[in-house]
């Protein structure tokens, strides 16, 4: 048995001063204290650690061969406080990030550049998954936050805050210019061969229940895997391209494609920050959200 690593402190430092003053000194406690906790752990190993020497005390063999782990233990303590108040200070640290292709191009890419130019030592790995996975990951303790976009099932146990409205969008090229600068009934889109994301994103989920909901029932033509193979799908006339407006903007700004009408609004949405509750967030997670302004995970949206 180690016995109380207490005793083991004050050895240590008794036998760094070569002194039982100094060794009070550094300790802050009383000279009669160090010398009980040494006949305590002499006592308690059944050897004899110090003898008196002319100016203090002087190790004996068997305290030294002690003495030569116990300073490599103590000093790998000092080295992990160390590295602790490194972390707290930002010199040292990761975080973890859970986002989409989506949310991380057109919300969190600028605030990381941001960070890392302001603590480059700071390790940054983002996790890119959609929507359902990221809630997952961060349940299971893999990601210390995640950017998500609404709808999504957030549980009692996840903390959300909306950041920035998005705006769902039908698009078309060329081929579909007849349908251009009109209002068009919702269930036009069944007539038209339509362009969806696969069905395992919170944008494909979205748009299924809000055509759904209005009576519209519609089978994609192609299902892809991103955005920005859908916009190019649309740019090509392959169909009509349902994209977040972000993906289409450039195209939509030089005319390459055009934005359908309909004499129903498609409610907009958003992107949340989203935090486990049952887990503190690192230091360096409570410095990034302070760069994108955001309170801290107190109140949760109801979206």
């Amino acid at each position: 048995m180690i016995g109380n690593l207490e005793y083991y402190k004050v050895f240590y430092y008794v036998a760094k001063t070569g002194s039982v003053t100094k060794a009070a000194g550094e300790l802050s406690i009383s000279q009669p204290a160090v010398s009980q906790a040494l006949r305590q752990l002499e006592g308690n190993l059944g050897v004899l650690l110090f003898t008196r020497a002319a100016r203090g005390v002087k190790l004996t063999a068997e305290g030294k061969l002690l003495f030569s782990y116990v300073e490599k233990g103590y000093e790998q303590m000092e080295l992990g406080v160390a590295k602790i108040r490194q972390m707290q200070n930002l010199e040292l640290g990761e975080i973890h990030i859970g986002a989409s292709d989506m949310t991380l191009r057109f919300y969190l890419l600028p605030y990381l550049e941001r960070f890392h130019e302001q603590y480059p030592k700071i390790k940054v790995m983002v996790t890119n998954a959609p929507t359902p996975e990221t809630l997952q990951f961060l349940r299971d303790g893999r990601i210390d936050f995640g950017i998500v976009s609404t709808p999504f099932e957030k549980g009692a146990d996840i903390s959300s805050v909306p950041v920035r409205e998005i705006e769902d969008v039908f698009v078309a090229g060329r081929r579909f210019i007849s349908c251009k600068n009109r209002t068009l009934d919702l269930q036009k889109l069944e007539e038209l061969p339509m362009i969806f994301l696969e069905g395992n994103t919170s944008t494909r989920s979205y748009m299924d229940d809000f055509l759904a909901k209005n009576g519209v029932s519609v089978r994609p033509e192609f299902e892809l895997a991103t955005s920005d193979m859908v916009v190019q799908f649309a740019r090509r006339s392959l169909g009509v391209g349902c994209v977040v407006r972000d993906f289409a903007q450039e195209y939509l700004d030089s005319g390459q494609l055009f934005e359908l009408r309909f004499n129903q609004m498609i409610p907009r949405r958003h992107f949340c920050v989203v935090c486990n509750q049952k887990i503190k967030l690192p230091a360096a997670a409570e410095k990034l959200f302070e760069i994108m302004e955001l309170e801290r995970y107190d109140s949760k949206c109801d979206l």
